[in-house]
Parts: C-alpha cells; structure tokens; sequence
C-alpha cells in the first residue's frame, strides 16, 4: 500500500524541483525527505527518479504517480470535507491568506460577517503574494486564501487548488498630474468616480476606445512605481507597459498601494492602482482608468470547497463585497 504522506512529497517535488525546495517547505531536511521517497520507490516496486546532474527528475512512472497522487490527495480533501459537514456546528481554527490590499478592503468584512454567523469559527490571518498561495495551501500552512490576477498575468492552471471568482475591478493609472498629451484632467462623473465626486481625485475616464499605449504612452519616460519584483503586481506592471510599447523605468518599488498613491502624489512616478485602493486617495493624486483589470478570487485546496468552513468563508466573502462593506 502507498503511503498518502510520501505521495505528498512526490508532488510537491514535481512542483518544486528539488528535495532541497521540498524540504524547506514542508519543514523537513533534505535527508528525511530524500529517505521517504526511497521509501516510495520500494513500495512502488519501480523507479520514480533519476538523476539529471545534480538534481533529480522524475522517471515516466514517477510522472504517472503524481497524476494518481493528486486524485487521491484531492479525494481525502473531500473526504475530510464530509467529514467535516457531518459535526455540529462550524467552528475551530480557519487559516486565511490575503493579498496586502485584500487585508484593508475585503478581510474585515468577511471576519465580521463570519463572527456574526459562526462565532465558534476562529479566523487567522496572514499576508502573503498571491504568487505563494498554491505553495502554500498544498503544505497545509493555508486553509483558504484570498487571490488575484491581472491581465497580462494570468494565473497558471493548477489542478492542486480551487478558485472561486470574487470579485473584477478595473486597474487605474496613478499619477500627480497629466503628462503632455496625457488624457487624464480632470474629474469623471459620479458613476465613475471612486472617491469624493466633489474631488480631483475622482478618477478620469479613458475615452472610449482608448488604447493602452495612449493611456500610458505620454509617461514613458517617467520613472515608475512598482510592486516588488516577483511579485504579480510587478509583472503586470512591467508587461502593461511594454505592450504600450516601452520599457518602463522603476524607481520605487513598494507592495503597499498607499505608499504607490502617496507617492504618485508627490511626483515620484506613475504607478498602477486597483479600484479598491482608490478610495482614499491622497490630495494630489490623478487617476485614469485603463483597460485592464484585476480579478480577486478564493482559492483553496482541490476538494476542499465543501469543507463547511472554507464555504462559509466563501460565503461571508462574496456578502461582504456585494453588500459594499467591503469598500
């Protein structure tokens, strides 16, 4: 009989690349898990790795495996599920991942309205890159995690993990004032606006048909205000800009879209917002709308959607952000 545990790390080799990745995150040493994989190989009866110079790959049958392993992984997830759906009530401890601006935006809310509805429900929180979350909720570090993508970075396939769309928004241009020929001037109408309609910082409308590369051709040669690199924010940033047609020139690069709004108000560069961050501009600031956007959804492990917790939070999520408390 395979052993569920040591399929676990078949795949997350496969995901990882090496036992050295594996074993940093699944906190074990590289020995043990390099053990227990052997182990996996006995019980197989045939080879899952090879050596390919200093690292190993997986064999045709190792590839096999994992396929299997993550049927049978994604079974116990349901499993544990019914299981779970099963006992009275909803509660215990519920491990939340969120992107930094799905902290301010979208968790309060959601933990209000679960507190409101299973008060025996204990919600952790922690901030981590989309970019992580799959990693993440696979090592079991994660119950559920609030995730987005962006045009230009679209989120890979996955078969590990589930996504449940939230929530789409429109991306904006952040600026401290119109650039020559730029189309940004002045405020739009209440419909648009995000903040105060009252305000210049309600945001300039794209006019219709717009182009990227006219929305951000005037700022080419501005230094720019990005998410840190390797991060999603970052490489939608750099790939908008170099559809637009230029390289774009990085000066700041801060994760937090307070500091990218503050920023922009001061001169420091352009930078790109989501509708969510506009709120509360800071005086100063231009925003343009731009024809592309950001997707924020709910992902958790394959089979684990009926989990009643993780349901529950899905639940609470899409209440808050429907009834706008999450704005």
């Amino acid at each position: 009989m395979l052993d569920v545990r040591r399929l676990h790390l078949l795949r997350e080799l496969d995901r990882r690349g090496t036992i050295a990745a594996v074993a940093e995150a699944l906190t074990f040493t590289a020995s043990a898990v390099s053990q227990q994989l052997g182990v996996l190989e006995r019980e197989a009866g045939v080879p899952l790795l090879e050596r390919s110079g200093r690292r190993v790959v997986l064999t045709p049958a190792g590839r096999t495996l994992v396929t299997h392993a993550d049927a049978v992984l994604e079974r116990l997830e349901l499993a544990v599920s019914e299981l779970a759906g099963a006992r009275e009530g909803i509660g215990g401890p519920l491990r939340i991942g969120t992107f930094p601006s799905g902290g301010p935006a979208i968790v309060p809310a959601t933990l209000a309205e679960l507190a409101r509805r299973h008060p025996a429900l204990e919600p952790m929180v922690q901030e981590i890159d989309s970019a992580r979350v799959s990693d993440c909720l696979r090592a079991g570090e994660l119950d559920v995690a609030l995730v987005h993508d962006y045009d230009f970075v679209p989120a890979s396939p996955d078969t590990t993990v589930d996504q449940v769309p939230l929530l789409e928004e429109p991306m904006y241009l952040a600026t401290g004032g119109p650039a020559d020929g730029a189309l940004a001037t002045g405020p739009t109408d209440a419909a648009l606006a995000t903040g105060p309609t009252d305000s210049a910082l309600a945001p300039a409308p794209a006019a219709c048909g717009d182009t990227l590369a006219e929305l951000l051709g005037p700022w080419a040669a501005s230094p720019w205000i990005t998410a840190r690199d390797g991060t999603t924010g970052h490489a939608m940033a750099v790939r908008a800009c170099q559809a637009a047609g230029f390289q774009p020139r990085i000066r700041h690069q801060v994760n937090d879209f307070r500091t990218v709004l503050a920023l922009a108000a001061i001169g420091q560069g352009a930078g790109f917002v989501p509708e969510m961050a506009t709120a509360h501009a800071p005086d100063g600031v231009v925003l343009t709308r731009l024809p592309l956007f950001r997707r924020s959804k709910v992902a958790c492990r394959a089979g684990g959607g009926t989990h009643p917790a993780i349901a529950a939070f899905v639940s609470a999520a899409r209440t808050a952000v429907g009834t706008g408390r999450a704005s």
